[in-house]
């Protein structure tokens, strides 16, 4: 089952940054009042109302040949990113600015979302006061439906946004992926850190092609590979560019094909250069493996070009730069050679069955009440967070759920104690641990997650 994707699409400063955060809840674009702050676009997934989703923030579509699109050759990039997120789109966002009204630049992105008739959704930002939403009905003619009025900084009107984006989604079975029969692997990075030769090496066979060329794989490949009694779908996705140098259209659609590969598979295989040591980018796609709850196994290839007196001082350093996949293990590798690939496979077996090991409440909830008689969490006043019942999610292992007594007790550093303490009791190795902290029944509840 496929992730529906919605891209949010506009020109620049409308405010797309600032909606994705605030759908997703957190600060995950870049966000300042400046034209082009956003030059491409950043992921994040979402659940509203129960429907899972990946939001696509796109860079700013700025009108050709104006003063502020002096540099012709990225606004061609920005815009070939934009055609390639609408083109893998489940649902477009199509974000306008209502304090400025239409511009030209506005008409020129709706005729071309009609001449691609995607399921699409109007939505009005920066709309703070009812005599501004007054003026939503000239929207109108930009022919692209029923403008819905927001204000993503405010908080207004998202509802009812989110509510119209769930109902022109694609249903279920239009979403549908053909299962594999046991664990479903990814092999996820980087243009030409060895993806596809790691995948040739643990066939055995020329499955995909190799080149040293960045980006010659587009598309994703599934190949079934039997070990003893186990049957493993391997998925070699399209290398993620780093998002400055992704220049083509045809870069990004790789990069959505990967994205929707991590949110296929059962564990994700992050494959990095040894030789470049870890980028930026490297890091953006962990947390995204995190974010969406996918089993995580870090292979660092071409481990050959490292010399030997240096690796200890390398492994340190890298574990010091990737603190937050400390639960992950780390395998380095040089694909090329066949050189420490034979732990890959059993490695990801023993992931996968972490992905889905189910403990029983009592079980639960006894080693989180252990935890916090072990180590008290911190008092508000006269107030002490309590957690009345903790629990697994029945839908995702790797989530649980803490019923607490007051959520502004809640502290992030708390928070990461606990989940420590479920791994020392449960283990989970390789699985990222979602906890949702909820108020007991009775109370509004808002929900507090740990990533």
């Amino acid at each position: 089952m496929s992730k529906p994707i919605v891209a949010i699409v506009g020109r620049t400063n409308v405010g797309k940054s600032t909606l994705l955060n605030r759908l997703a809840g957190k600060r995950l674009a870049v966000v300042a009042g400046l034209p082009g702050t956003t030059r491409d676009r950043v992921f994040a997934s979402v659940i509203w109302q129960g429907q899972e989703m990946t939001v696509i923030d796109t860079g700013g579509w700025l009108p050709d040949y104006s003063p502020a699109s002096a540099d012709s050759s990225l606004q061609r990039k920005i815009e070939s990113q934009i055609k390639a997120a609408i083109s893998q789109a489940d649902a477009i966002i199509f974000l306008v600015d209502g304090r400025n009204g239409i511009i030209t630049t506005d008409e020129e992105i709706a005729e071309m979302l009609r001449e691609i008739a995607k399921p699409m959704v109007l939505a009005v930002n920066k709309l703070d006061s009812h005599k501004q939403k007054s003026q939503i009905a000239d929207f109108y003619r930009l022919g692209t439906g029923q403008p819905i009025p927001i204000s993503a900084y405010h908080n207004r009107g998202i509802d009812n946004l989110m509510d119209t984006v769930l109902a022109v989604l694609p249903t279920t079975s239009q979403q549908f992926f053909t299962e594999s029969p046991e664990a479903k692997l990814a092999i996820v990075g980087r243009p030409n850190v060895g993806k596809s030769t790691l995948l040739n090496a643990l066939l055995g066979e020329e499955r995909a092609i190799v080149d040293e060329s960045p980006g010659t794989t587009r598309d994703s490949l599934d190949a079934e590979i039997q070990q003893d009694d186990k049957k493993i779908l391997i998925i070699d996705t399209a290398g993620i560019r780093r998002r400055a140098r992704a220049t083509a259209g045809v870069d990004y659609y790789s990069l959505l094909r990967a994205l929707q590969a991590i949110n296929r598979c059962d564990v994700a295989l992050l494959l990095i250069d040894a030789a470049e040591f870890v980028t930026a980018q490297d890091m953006h796609i962990a947390s995204y493996i995190i974010e969406v709850g996918k089993g995580i196994i870090l292979v660092v290839n071409k481990w050959d070009l490292i010399p030997a007196e240096q690796r200890k001082e390398y492994q340190r350093f890298l574990l010091s730069r990737l603190e937050f996949l400390s639960f992950a293990p780390f395998l380095y590798v040089s694909a090329e050679l066949g050189q420490g690939l034979d732990t890959i496979l059993p490695q990801s077996w023993d992931i996968w069955q972490e992905t889905r090991r189910r403990i029983s409440n009592s079980a639960v909830d006894r080693a989180v009440k252990q935890a916090i008689s072990s180590h008290p969490p911190a008092s508000k006043g006269k107030r002490r967070l309590r957690v009345i019942k903790a629990y697994q999610d029945e839908s995702r292992p790797s989530t649980f759920i803490l019923k607490v007594n007051d959520l502004r007790l809640v502290y992030s550093s708390y928070q990461r104690y606990l989940e420590n303490q479920l791994r020392h009791h449960f283990s989970f190795r390789g699985v990222p641990l979602h906890l949702t902290f909820a108020r007991t029944a009775g109370k509004t509840k808002r929900k507090t997650e740990v990533m």
